[in-house]
Parts: structure tokens; sequence; C-alpha cells
């Protein structure tokens, strides 16, 4: 009851056909296509960017560690 048998999915079909036409069906697929694909690079480009705003991040901590290091040992040996 909860799947789709070949019946169903050809039904689903010619209802597509006869409301897009089959002119329109490859257009629609390319421009689906194009869509995953926007999406796939955003999200790895998002990722790319949100690795270097870490990367970032960790190396301003770490001078800042550096830094407050620095500072305490010049303070000890005054």
């Amino acid at each position: 009851m909860g799947s789709f048998s070949i019946s169903h999915w050809l039904i689903v079909l010619a209802i597509v056909v006869l409301l897009f036409g089959a002119k329109k069906i490859p257009e629609l697929a390319k421009g689906l296509g194009q869509g995953i694909k926007n999406f796939k690079d955003e999200m790895k480009e998002g990722s790319e960017n949100a690795t270097h705003a870490e990367e970032t991040k960790h190396s301003e901590i770490d001078s800042k560690v550096a830094s407050t290091q620095q500072h305490s040992t010049t303070t000890k040996q005054a």
C-alpha cells in the first residue's frame, strides 16, 4: 500500500506529459539538473568558506595566546 507499482508510475508519467507536453519535459529536466548542480556548488563553497573562517579564528586565538604568554614572560623578567 505504501509503495508505487509500475502501473502507478506510468499513470503519473502520462499525467506529467499531458500537463507539460513532450517538448517541455527535457527543458524541465535540464533546469532541474542545473538547479541541483548550482545547489551542490554553493554547498561546497559554503563549506570551504566555513573551513577558512574556522582556520582564521584558530590562528587569531593562537596569536592572542602567544601574545599573552610573551607579555607574562616579559612581566616576570622585569
